[in-house]
C-alpha cells in the first residue's frame, strides 16, 4: 500500500487520486514510528508488536498493518519534524514516537496541525527519573497528542510518603540531567504544608561533591549537615545513587538512624539490592510496577491478542532487560490495532491521505478527528495493565510499589513491600517503622470475618455476652493470640463478600475493609490470589486450597434381571423359538422313531445342548448330525457372546454416574452443576474457559454451564445455597468447605470429587505493609495445624468418605442383587416342578382308582405252561432260552382269556438261548408255599412259576409313569400289578415271575 503512491511523478493530483483508490481498495493500516537512535529496543519491540498482530486473525482478519520507522538523534526536534513530514507524505493513520520532551513538543505542534493522532511515550535519558514535559496548547483546543505513558506522578507519591512518615525537614538530591522544573508542583505543595525542603544538585563526579563539603564547611556546619542527611530523597539514576550512598557512608555522613528514600520509576531488583547493601539505616524505594498475571495463559492472551512469550513470561531474561518505555510502546501498537478494528465495525473508515507538510495549501486529514475519537474511546489490557485516554488525553493508569527495610542490625538482608500507591486509591499500606520482634502484648486487633463452615461459624451465644464464633480459622486465630499475647475484636463484613475488584477500581468485602483501614486483618476461608496480593498482604498459607465437587452419592440401581440385559428381547424370543423348532426337526428326521426321539425328548435334548449339559442320544442319521452340529455351533457362538456381553454390561453398570473429576463432569449432561456467582471459583472457571490458548476444551464446557444466563441458571448466590441445592446438582466450591459438608451430613448421602492438586492456599489477610505479617507466618506451628485440621476434617468420622470413594474406584465385587434374577429363575423352576409333581400324583391316583377291577383277575397259567412247552418242543428243538430274566406284563397276561394259550409270546419276541433255563422274576417277595416242580427234560425243560389251579390274586398299586424302580421296560399303564403264587401242580421247576 505504501509502494504504489511512490511510483508517480511530480504531479500530485493523479498521485493523490490513485493513492486514495488503492488505499480504499486494500484497506491496509499504516503506522509511522519515530525513535531515538540510542533506544535500540524501541524499534525491536515495535517490530515484534506488528509481527504478533499480523499473526492474529481475531483483531484484523484480512487487513494488514504496514509500518515505517524513522530514527533521529536524541533531543533533535528539527530532525523529528522532518521525519514525521516524510511519513505523512507516504500516508499514515497514526504516529507513534518514543523521544524526549523537546522532540515530543515539536511533534505535538505538527500532528495538531495535520490532524494525525500521535501516541507519545516519554523516555528518560540514562536512567534518570522523568520530569513532566511542557506542551504548548493546541490552536483549536483539540490536541492530537496522547500520552501513552502516564504523566509523572512521583511528586504525588513523595508527598503521600512524607506525610505518612511525618517528615518536617529533609533534603532532595538530584542529578544534573534531571529537569528541576518537574519539582515545582512538589515544592509548592510542600510549602503549603509547612515542610522545610532543601534542594542540592549532584554532579556526575560525586566524590568531588563530598570533598567540597568538607573543604567548605566547618565542623559545626558538617554536624548540622549530617543531621539534615538523616532524612533525604534521592532523584538519581541507579548507578548515580549507588555511588552517592557509598561516598556518604565512606565519609561518615550517613548513620544507622538515617532514612533515605530513593524514587525512580525504572529500577531493577538487582539495583535495589545494591542500594540496600550500600546504605546504612533504613532505605525506602519507590518504583513503578505492572500487574503480573501468574497464569501464563491469561498473561499471554490480552484482548483476543496473542502476546509473544518473550514479553509475557517473567521467566524470560529478555523481559527483564526491557525498559518501561518499551512496554508502553508495545501497548500503543495494540491500542491502535483495536481502534482500526472498531472503525471497520462501525463502517466509518476514512482512507489514509498523503499530506505535504511543507506546503501552505495542504489541508489536514479529514479523517483525523474521527480516528482520534475512536482511539480515545478505546480501552485495552496490555503488558502495562489498563490503557485508555479518557483522562484529558493521557493514560492515567499507573501503580507504584514502596519497598523498604527495617532499622535493625540485619537491614538490607530482607527487602519487603510496605505499601502500594495508585491513582485511584492512593496509598495502600503502612510505612510506619514497627519494631515487633516476638510478641504483641497489649495490642488489640480489629478483625473482619465472614461466616463459612467450617472456617468461621457462629457459636451459641450466652445472654449478655458478645457474639462468639468458632471454627478452624478461629482456632488458628486463638492459637496465635495465645502465643503472641494480643487480643482482638471480631465483626462480620456487611456485604458478605470475600473481596473482588469493582469496575471503578475499588474493592468490596473483606479486602475492601483492609484497604479502607477499617480492619487490621481479615480471617475466614480467604484464598490467596495474585489480584488480592497486589492490594493487601497475606500471611503464609495455613491450609491448602483446591476446588472440589460436592454431589449426592450415586444410588445403586437394583436390576434383578440384569442377566437378561446382554441380549435384546427380540434375541431372547428368537432363541426361545429356535429350541422347539430344532426339537421338531430332530423328532421327525430320526430314521427309527422311538420313545427316545419323541418330540418331548427331542426338545429336552436340544435344551440340554443349549445350556451345554450334553446328551446321550445316539444320532445315526447324517441329516440329524448336520442339524445337531449346526445347533452346537449356534449354541457356542450365543453362549460366548452372552458371556462377553454380560461381563461388559456389569463393568459399564458399575461405571454409570461415576463423576470423579472435572473431565467426567464436562462430558455428561444429566447432572447440572454450578458455583457461587462473582466468587474466586467463578472467576477461575471464567479465566480457564475463555482462554483461547487452553488446549483442553474441558474448561470451556464447564464455563458454558456455570455461566449460563450470566450464572443465574446454574450458579448460586452463596455457599450455603449451593450445599442445600445438592440433590440432583453438583456444587463446585472450595474442597475444604465441601469436604466438611459431606462429613457432617445428617444422612451421609453426600460425596466429594475433584482435583486434589493444590496451587493456592488459605491465609490471613492484612493491610499492606502490616508489621504482623511475618510474625504470624513465623508462629504457625505445623503440628498444631495438623491437630486442628484433624478436629474439623476427621479422617474417620460418622460419614466415611474414603470407603465410598474406594468402592467407587475399585468396584470389583458383584453384589447379590446382580444375581437375584438367577436365584429367582431357580426358585421358579423348583416351584413349577413341585406343582407338576403334585398334579401328576393327583391325576395318576384318580386314574388308577377308576380302572382298578372289583375282583382280582385270574389267569390260567396251566394253559400258558402247556402252550410254552409245545412251542419249545416244536420250534425250539436243540435250543435253550437265555439265562437272563424274562419280564412279562401282567396286563398282557391278564388280558388273555382263560382258555387261551400263550400264543402272544412268540419265539421271535423271546428268542431261546442255549445257555440255560428261562428265569421269570416277580416284583414282590417270592412265595415259599408248597408246589410242584417240573422236571427237567433234557435241554427243553422250561422252568416257569405256574399255578396248578388258578392265577394268584392281582393287587394294583400306583406307580410312577416311568415304569417303577426296575427301569427296564417303560410301563404303558400307570398301575403296577403283583401276584402271589401259592402252589403249583406242574412238574416244571418254579423260580420267579416279574409282572409289569
Amino acid at each position: 500500500c505504501l509502494i504504489f503512491p511512490l511510483l508517480f511523478g511530480e504531479d500530485d493530483s493523479p498521485r493523490l487520486i490513485v493513492t486514495l483508490l488503492l488505499l480504499s481498495c486494500c484497506r491496509c493500516f499504516s503506522i509511522g514510528a519515530i525513535f531515538e537512535e540510542n533506544a535500540v529496543r524501541d524499534d525491536e519491540i515495535f517490530q515484534l508488536a506488528i509481527s504478533d498482530l499480523s499473526l492474529n486473525d481475531d483483531i484484523l482478519q484480512s487487513e494488514k498493518i504496514t509500518h515505517s520507522v524513522k530514527l533521529i538523534a536524541p533531543n533533535n526536534p528539527f530532525q523529528a519534524v522532518q521525519e514525521a513530514c516524510e511519513l505523512m507524505n507516504q500516508g499514515i493513520l497514526a504516529l507513534v514516537t518514543s523521544t524526549g520532551c523537546a522532540a515530543a513538543s515539536a511533534l505535538q505542534s505538527l500532528t495538531d496541525a495535520m490532524h494525525i493522532p500521535h501516541l507519545f511515550i516519554q523516555r528518560s535519558s540514562d536512567g534518570s527519573p522523568r520530569a513532566a514535559c511542557q506542551f504548548s496548547p493546541s490552536p483549536d483546543g483539540e490536541s492530537y497528542t496522547l500520552a501513552a505513558r502516564p504523566p509523572v506522578r512521583i511528586n504525588e507519591v513523595l508527598l503521600t510518603l512524607v506525610a505518612e512518615l511525618h517528615w518536617q525537614k529533609f533534603i532532595i538530591f538530584y542529578e544534573s540531567d534531571y529537569d528541576i522544573r518537574g519539582l515545582q508542583s512538589f515544592m509548592d505543595s510542600g510549602s503549603r504544608l509547612g515542610l522545610d525542603v532543601s534542594l542540592q544538585r549532584v554532579d556526575r563526579n560525586v566524590s568531588r561533591v563530598f570533598n567540597d563539603l568538607f573543604n567548605m564547611m566547618r565542623t559545626e556546619e558538617l554536624n548540622r549537615y549530617r543531621d539534615t542527611l538523616r532524612r533525604a530523597v534521592l532523584l538519581m539514576s541507579p548507578r548515580g545513587a549507588q555511588v552517592f550512598i557509598h561516598q556518604a557512608v565512606e565519609t561518615n555522613l550517613a548513620s544507622k538512624d538515617s532514612h533515605w528514600v530513593y524514587a525512580n520509576e525504572e529500577v531493577s531488583d538487582a539495583d535495589i539490592m545494591e542500594l540496600v547493601h550500600s546504605s546504612l539505616g533504613r532505605m525506602t524505594i519507590i518504583r513503578q510496577i505492572f500487574p503480573l498475571w501468574r497464569d501464563t495463559n491469561v498473561r499471554c492472551m490480552r484482548n483476543n491478542h496473542r502476546i509473544s512469550s518473550l514479553l509475557c513470561d517473567p521467566q524470560e531474561g529478555y523481559l527483564q532487560s526491557l525498559e518501561v518505555s518499551n512496554l508502553y510502546l508495545y501497548d500503543s501498537v495494540l491500542m491502535l490495532a483495536n481502534a482500526f478494528y472498531r472503525k471497520l465495525e462501525d463502517r466509518k473508515w476514512h482512507s489514509m491521505a498523503s499530506l505535504n507538510c511543507m506546503r501552505k495549501s495542504t489541508k489536514p486529514w479529514n479523517g483525523g478527528w474521527s480516528m482520534l475519537d475512536t482511539i480515545q474511546k478505546g480501552r485495552i489490557s496490555g503488558l502495562t495493565g489498563l490503557m485508555d485516554f479518557r483522562a484529558e488525553g493521557s493514560n492515567s493508569h499507573v501503580q507504584f510499589e514502596i519497598l523498604g527495610t527495617s532499622y535493625s542490625e540485619t537491614f538490607g538482608k530482607d527487602v519487603k513491600r510496605l505499601a502500594t500507591w495508585d491513582s485511584t486509591r492512593g496509598l495502600n499500606g503502612s510505612l510506619k517503622e514497627n519494631r515487633i520482634e516476638s510478641g504483641m502484648q497489649g495490642v488489640t486487633l480489629k478483625i473482619a470475618t465472614l461466616l463459612e463452615e467450617p472456617f468461621v461459624m457462629a457459636a451459641e451465644n450466652i445472654l449478655g455476652q458478645p457474639k462468639r464464633y468458632k471454627g478452624f480459622s478461629i482456632d488458628v486465630l486463638d492459637a496465635l493470640a495465645k502465643i503472641l499475647g494480643f487480643k482482638y475484636d471480631i465483626y462480620q463484613v456487611g456485604d458478605g463478600k470475600y473481596g473482588t475488584a469493582l469496575p471503578n477500581g475499588s474493592w468490596n468485602g473483606l479486602i475492601g475493609e483492609l484497604i479502607g483501614k477499617r480492619a487490621d486483618l481479615a480471617i475466614s476461608a480467604i484464598t490467596i490470589t495474585p489480584e488480592r496480593e497486589s492490594v493487601v498482604d497475606f500471611s503464609k498459607r495455613y491450609l491448602d486450597y483446591s476446588v472440589g465437587i460436592l454431589m449426592r452419592k450415586s444410588e445403586d440401581k437394583i436390576n434383578m434381571f440384569s442377566l437378561l440385559a446382554p441380549f435384546d428381547l427380540a434375541v431372547w424370543a428368537c432363541i426361545a423359538a429356535a429350541i422347539p423348532v430344532v426339537g421338531i426337526m430332530i423328532s421327525y428326521c430320526h430314521p427309527t422313531p422311538s420313545v427316545s426321539t419323541s418330540l418331548q425328548s427331542a426338545i429336552w435334548i436340544v435344551y440340554g445342548a443349549f445350556v451345554q449339559q450334553g446328551s446321550d442320544a445316539i444320532l445315526g442319521s447324517v441329516a440329524l448330525r448336520i442339524v445337531m452340529g449346526s445347533w452346537w455351533l449356534f449354541t457356542l457362538i450365543v453362549c460366548s457372546s452372552y458371556t462377553a456381553n454380560l461381563a461388559a454390561y456389569l463393568t459399564v453398570s458399575r461405571m454409570d454416574n461415576a463423576v470423579r473429576s472435572f473431565a467426567d463432569l464436562s462430558k455428561q449432561s444429566d447432572l447440572m452443576y454450578g458455583t457461587v456467582r462473582d466468587s474466586a471459583v467463578y472467576e477461575f472457571f471464567r479465566a480457564k474457559g475463555t482462554n483461547p490458548l487452553e488446549q483442553d476444551n474441558m474448561f470451556a464446557e464447564l464455563w458454558k454451564i456455570v455461566s449460563k444466563n450470566n450464572g443465574h441458571d446454574n450458579s448460586v448466590s452463596g455457599p450455603m445455597e449451593g450445599i442445600k441445592k445438592v440433590n440432583s446438582y453438583a456444587f463446585l466450591w472450595d474442597m475444604a468447605v465441601v469436604e466438611y459438608a459431606a462429613l457432617t451430613d445428617d444422612d451421609c448421602t453426600l460425596t466429594i470429587a475433584g482435583n486434589s492438586l493444590s496451587t493456592r492456599g488459605y491465609g490471613i489477610a492484612l493491610q499492606h505493609g502490616s508489621p504482623y505479617r511475618d510474625l504470624f507466618s513465623q508462629k504457625y506451628a505445623q503440628g498444631d495445624l495438623d491437630i486442628l485440621k484433624q478436629k474439623w476434617w476427621p479422617k474417620k468420622g460418622r460419614c466415611d468418605l474414603q470407603s465410598h470413594a474406594d468402592a467407587q474406584l475399585e468396584g470389583r465385587a458383584l453384589h447379590l442383587h446382580s444375581f437375584a434374577g438367577v436365584f429367582c429363575i431357580l426358585a421358579a423352576g423348583l416351584l413349577l416342578a413341585l406343582l407338576v409333581a403334585a398334579l401328576e400324583t393327583w391325576w395318576n391316583s384318580n386314574h388308577c382308582r377308576r380302572e382298578q377291577p372289583k375282583e382280582d383277575k385270574e389267569v390260567n397259567l396251566e394253559q400258558v405252561h402247556h402252550r410254552l412247552n409245545s412251542l419249545l418242543d416244536d420250534d425250539l428243538a436243540h435250543k435253550q432260552l437265555p439265562g437272563q430274566s424274562m419280564e412279562i406284563s401282567a396286563l398282557d397276561i391278564g388280558s388273555m382269556q382263560p382258555s387261551q394259550s400263550l400264543e402272544a409270546l412268540s419265539v421271535r419276541d423271546y428268542p431261546p438261548h442255549r445257555g440255560g433255563p428261562l428265569s421269570v422274576t416277580s416284583f414282590l417277595q417270592e412265595s415259599r408255599g408248597p408246589g410242584r416242580t417240573l422236571g427237567a427234560v433234557g435241554g427243553r425243560t422250561l422252568p416257569l412259576p405256574l399255578s396248578s389251579a388258578t392265577m394268584p390274586s392281582i393287587r394294583c398299586k400306583h406307580r410312577a409313569p416311568n415304569g417303577g424302580s426296575s427301569g427296564r421296560v417303560p410301563s404303558r399303564h400307570p398301575c403296577q400289578c403283583h401276584t402271589t403264587l401259592d402252589h403249583f401242580h406242574s412238574p416244571i421247576s418254579l423260580n420267579r415271575v416279574n409282572y409289569i
